[in-house]
């Protein structure tokens, strides 16, 4: 027998073609990862956020002011609302996470600088992602010294020198001293929720294809929903184990403060839990084993990591990707989760971020049910 037989090298070489390409699913997944890598990492990361959406409090509307306003918005950090806001309304925004700042110019500020008084300029951080906020803070520490360097001119030229004619104080809220493991050890609880549920849900229906027990289910006088449930229910419990540790940690090894409600937090936590197993088992009635089942967790896990705001700043990301990132869990879950730890949020603030979350839960688990009734046919 010859060592080496290219015949028999090519017959081989052939037959794995031949099974990849009737393997879809693992051929799509060695070219759609990549593929999917390139554009996020190429287009949509970004960790200098620009153009971040920030409020305006105007206690007057003096030349001084305007000048003041016109210089943040050369900063290219900032994009201004066309209208400004009392501070009861700015305060609401920075807790619900609709604006990254709020700037405020008190009464009688001109009146002030004219008078030498050094009047002070507010400008209020949302920093529960202190990486969002870092530039843009430092964008301003300037701001004193060339905002009004063509208004402080003849008479008011004395005003120009130092001290600087104005104050600018900084606050950065829920994290003052801007410590990562704040935004990082609570986000955490997303991420592991995310690509553990998935993950095994999809292998544990898979698993019984595999084993041959799936004849025995599917002949069983159950309903797809009750098999559903009965698959997802278990995973839940494991769910909440998992939080609990990563929570403890937070709080004993992190200190992370914890300024909200952990029953309002275990509720949301729930609904976050049953959408990501609905994702699994949606991908469990797509797969055919478990390592297809496996591929397709990490396919979805990798969008909802890049684009969730975990690990790059969400605002940072062009256009396109926060749309895609919109329609993941984990995005809105982060929001959450920050928000109860770190800012006290209630049912009113975090509803916004919920609801997007059950949608996505009941279309997902629809999905499921129509593809596991095919399967039954």
């Amino acid at each position: 027998m010859n060592l080496f037989s290219f015949s028999r090298f090519a017959a081989v070489f052939m037959k794995e073609f031949v099974q990849m390409r009737r393997d879809r699913i693992t051929f799509g997944m060695m070219i759609g990862v990549p593929l999917m890598q390139l554009v996020l990492f190429g287009y949509a990361i970004n960790s200098d956020p620009k153009h971040l959406p920030a409020a305006l409090v105007m206690g007057e509307n003096s030349v001084f002011a305007r000048s003041i306003v016109s210089a943040i918005e050369q900063t290219d950090y900032f994009r201004l609302r066309p209208a400004p806001i009392t501070e009861r309304e700015a305060d609401w925004l920075l807790k619900t996470g609709e604006i990254q700042f709020a700037i405020t110019i008190p009464p009688h500020f001109s009146d002030d600088l004219v008078r030498g008084r050094r009047p002070a300029l507010a400008v209020e951080a949302d920093a529960t992602d202190p990486v969002a906020t870092v530039n843009a803070v430092s964008a301003l520490i300037n701001l004193d010294r060339t905002a009004l360097q063509h208004d402080l001119k003849g008479p008011l030229a004395h005003l120009a020198p130092n001290p600087t004619p104005f104050e600018l104080r900084i606050q950065r809220r829920y994290n003052e001293e801007g410590i990562s493991q704040y935004n990082v050890v609570p986000g955490l609880i997303g991420v592991v929720l995310t690509m553990t549920m998935i993950m095994m849900t999809g292998l544990a229906m898979t698993r019984e294809r595999e084993r041959g027990t799936m004849e025995n289910l599917l002949a069983m006088p159950v309903r797809p929903l009750e098999v559903m449930l009965g698959k997802i229910v278990p995973f839940i419990f494991v769910g909440y184990v998992q939080v609990a540790i990563i929570l403890l940690a937070a709080k004993f090894l992190f200190q992370v403060p914890f300024e909200g409600s952990l029953t309002i937090l275990s509720l949301a936590a729930i609904l976050f839990i049953a959408a990501n197993l609905a994702v699994g088992f949606t991908f469990s009635t797509l797969a055919t084993n478990q390592l297809q089942a496996m591929q397709l967790s990490v396919f979805f896990f990798l969008p909802s990591l890049l684009l969730s705001g975990f690990m790059f700043p969400f605002r940072g990301m062009p256009q396109w990707a926060q749309w895609v990132g919109e329609t993941l869990p984990l995005s809105h879950f982060l929001r959450i989760i920050r928000g109860v730890l770190l800012k006290g949020n209630g049912w009113v603030e975090i509803w916004p971020e919920l609801w997007p979350i059950l949608l996505f839960m009941l279309l997902v688990s629809a999905l499921a049910l129509l593809r596991y009734r095919r399967t039954l046919d």
